[in-house]
Formats: C-alpha cells, structure tokens, sequence
C-alpha cells in the first residue's frame, strides 16, 4: 500500500493523526500491509484487543469446568438467596434443623449434595470464607443467642400507674398540646380562656366541668403570665376535685351469698371480658365465684365466658343459643345458693338504650332473679366503652331506667382522645366509678383512683 493512499486506520482518524502518532514498535504492531494479509485472517480494523480474544486457548490447557451452579439461572453472584416456594427441602434428621430451639435450616436451592457439615458440594474443597455464615431466624431466642445476648428474658411487669398514663396517652397529649400552645408566651386573657374551654370541652370534660376549670385558671391571674405547667397543675386539681366523691370501690358484702352481680351494657362495650377479669381478682383475693352466660343471643360470647372460666378454674353456668336469659339467671342464681358460692357474676348481651323491647328484656331478667332473692342484683354494672364519648351519658340515664346500676366500669379508655367523659358523667350522674380500663390484658382492669385519673390525664407524674 502507497504512503499517498492510506489504509481504513487513516481514513477514520485522519491523515494527519495517523502521521502524528508515535511509531509503535516493529515486533508488536504489524505494518498495515500485514494486518492486510490473508495469512493472518484478520480486517485492517481489528484492535489488539480483537486479536487476544480470538485466539482459542491452546488444547493442552482446557477450559476448567464451571462449579455448580443454582438451579435458577437468572440469579445474580453476591445477592440475597430467598428459598422459592415449593423448592425446600427439610433438612435430613439428625441435622442442626431437627434442633427446635434453633428453628429450621435453610432450604438448600442447589441441584448438588452438600457436606452436613462445612455446607459445601460434596467432593469439594472447602476454603476460608467460602460457606455463607447463614444463621437461623426463626426463633427470637436464637436471634438473641447467635448476637452473643442470651436467651431472650420475660419483659419486665409494668405497674399501674405505668399501664395507666400509656392507656391516657392520646389525652393526655391532646390536652398538653393544645395547654402548651395557649400559654406559651402569652398573656392570660377572655380569647385565651375561650380557648382552654372549647379544648376541654373537645375532651369531653363537658361544659360545667370546662367552666369551672377555666375559671380556676383564671382567678386572680387575668392579664398575666402562667406557664402550661401551671395550667396543667390546676387542670388536674379540679378534676380530681370532680371525681373524687365517685371513686369508690366495689364492696362485696359477706354476709349475701352469693353476692349477685348483674353486667349491663350496649353491644361492644366489653361486658363479658370485664366480667372474666372480675372473675380472677375474686378468686385472687379467695372468694368462690361462679359465672352466668346470660348473653344467650351471641355464641361467641358463651364460649368466651367458658375460657375465662377455664382460666380461673370458675364454674360456669350456661345454655344453648337462644336460650331465656331470664331462665338461665334464675338457675345461676339456685346453684350458686346451693354450692355456698360468694360470688355470681350473671352476663347479660349486648343492647341499644334506645331499644325499648331489649331494655323491657333486661328488666324481665331482674324480676325473675328477685323472685328466688328480694335483694338481688346486690350490684348492677353499667360497663361503658370510653370511645363512645357523649353517648356514655345517654346510656347511663336509659339504662339506669330499666335497672338499678349501681356503679360504672368504663373500658377502652386507651382507645381515645375524649377521655374526659369520665369527669362529665361523674358531674352529672354521680354513679360511683368501680373500675377502669386502659387495655386488654387482666392487669389492665383496676379499682378506680381519683388522683392518679387526674394526674395521668393532665400529663403530671404521678404524686
């Protein structure tokens, strides 16, 4: 080829370039009439590179075979392994997956036996770092175990108080935010009080309750500065002022056996598990009791009564679905009177107040136990659900007109906002308050406490 005709490498370049080039070496880079040459089987545009990759690998030295593979091909060198469904395999008895505190190993995707012991392909070399360090994660006492922590411990019991400003804390936060916006530097005036009001009010305190502390608020303070802290101190002064005549115990009165008494309430409110809780604080303080599945109208409710009377070894009165609830009260109660028992606690199901036929059922229930004791019920639940807010009112006037309540329990109170509804009904009915609730489990029932009420839904510590 002439120097004035230059080959394809100058003419995608350019001459110029070409010729600007240093000259590489004759043993490494053959002249452009070679790359040329049919002998070498190469175009004049092959690179260097072209060439290395072309050239097979002599037969002396053949290609090592590739290790065993995963059975799923698109799965990418380095990447999280999840087993698919339907591929695992239990692991064979005798291995580290038979160990129940351990859990199960995990599935092995390859095609290729394993060695029970390094992990690898049988036949295979294991090397140092070759096995994946894969530790079960099923049990969390072996996640506690393999992190070099120890078996895993039983949280530690949390007390009333703790369980109780927890349960409060969505009104108790509600309140602080709304106090800690208001009184933050700013003067104490008409608007500010206002403001306080309608907040409390919005808790369902109710509007005497609102009044009356907002009032306390702003005696002698009008025109000055008072800090939220403050605000909340005198909040929960005047309700504990509010609830104080109304805490009082439920009295079990010996010389009555059995003592009766009758759960009232609307649907949902949690009668019957209120009724289960009782149960096993009777039993814990050694008094015999016996249960009524009175709620004849909802199976699940029947059998519920039967696992709490399961669980604190209570005998438990019931009938079929659909049964007279009246008829099975009066059983209850003869059996109870024959066993020497000292408590019945009777269920009864779930109803609207303003269902005229189901509250005439309620008083039916009532009758027919006084026909067997002039005296019974001894007490009459009213078990309120805290969520419900100024509905509880309507249901403790209604219900109070179809039974003599003598006491309220109110539940869910961890479920809301709004558990100032506590201090309204005490401001209106002034029904003693037996017991509250802030969750589902058995410690989450407690005798009533004014104090401790106020200062948990005020955001205080406790006294």
């Amino acid at each position: 080829m002439s120097e004035d005709k230059p080959g394809w490498f100058g003419r995608l370049f350019g001459r110029k370039a070409a010729e600007k080039a240093p000259e590489p070496p004759a043993e490494e880079t053959p002249s452009p009439d070679e790359a040329a040459s049919p002998a070498e089987g190469h175009p004049d545009f092959a690179t260097a590179a072209d060439d290395v990759a072309h050239v097979p690998l002599p037969p002396e030295e053949p290609a090592p075979e590739a290790p065993a593979r995963n059975t799923v091909p698109d799965v990418v060198e380095g990447a999280d392994l999840m087993p698919i469904e339907g591929q695992e395999e239990r692991p064979p008895a005798g291995t580290a997956g038979d160990d129940p505190a351990r859990g199960a190993e995990p599935a092995d995707t390859t095609s290729q036996a394993r060695d029970p012991e390094t992990g690898a392909p049988e036949g295979s070399e294991a090397t140092p770092g070759s096995v994946p360090d894969i530790q079960p994660v099923d049990t969390a006492a072996a996640l506690a175990f393999d992190a070099g922590a120890g078996p895993q411990r039983e949280p530690e019991a949390r007390g009333w108080w703790s369980r109780l400003t927890s349960g409060m804390k969505r009104t108790s936060t509600n309140l602080s935010d709304r106090v800690t916006g208001l009184f933050t530097k700013r003067k104490l005036d008409a608007t500010t009080l206002e403001d306080l009001e309608d907040a409390l009010i919005q808790a369902d305190f109710g509007v005497e309750t609102a009044t009356r502390i907002s009032d306390a608020v702003g005696k002698g303070r009008y025109e000055k500065g008072i800090s939220p802290d403050e605000v909340r101190a005198i909040l929960a002064t005047e309700v504990e002022r509010a609830l104080d005549p109304v805490a009082q115990p439920l009295t079990i009165d010996a010389s009555k056996k059995p003592y009766v008494i009758l759960c009232v309430g609307v649907n949902g409110a949690g009668k019957t598990t209120t009724l289960g809780k009782l149960s096993l604080k009777f039993r814990a303080e050694g008094r015999s009791v016996m249960l009524a599945a009175g709620d004849t109208f909802r199976a699940a409710a029947i059998d519920q009564l039967k696992v709490w009377g399961a669980r604190t070894n209570t005998p438990v009165i019931s009938g079929a679905q659909g049964a007279d609830a009246a008829g099975l009260a009066f059983d209850a109660l003869k059996q109870a009177r024959e066993a020497g028992t000292d408590v019945l606690l009777i269920d009864t199901a779930g109803r609207l107040q303003n269902k005229a036929g189901l509250m005439a059922e309620l008083e039916k229930i009532i009758r027919v136990i006084r026909k067997f004791d002039p005296e019974a019920p001894h007490a009459t639940l009213l078990v309120l659900d805290a969520t419900v807010g100024q509905n509880a009112l309507s249901q403790v006037e209604l219900f109070s007109q179809a039974a003599p309540v003598s006491g309220l329990v109110m539940t869910k109170l961890d479920g809301t906002a709004r558990g100032g509804i506590l201090v309204a009904l005490a401001a209106k009915f002034g029904l003693p308050v037996h017991f509250i609730g802030v969750g589902e489990g058995v410690e989450d029932l407690e005798p009533f406490a004014a104090r401790d009420f106020a200062r948990a839904i005020a955001g205080l510590e406790k006294a």
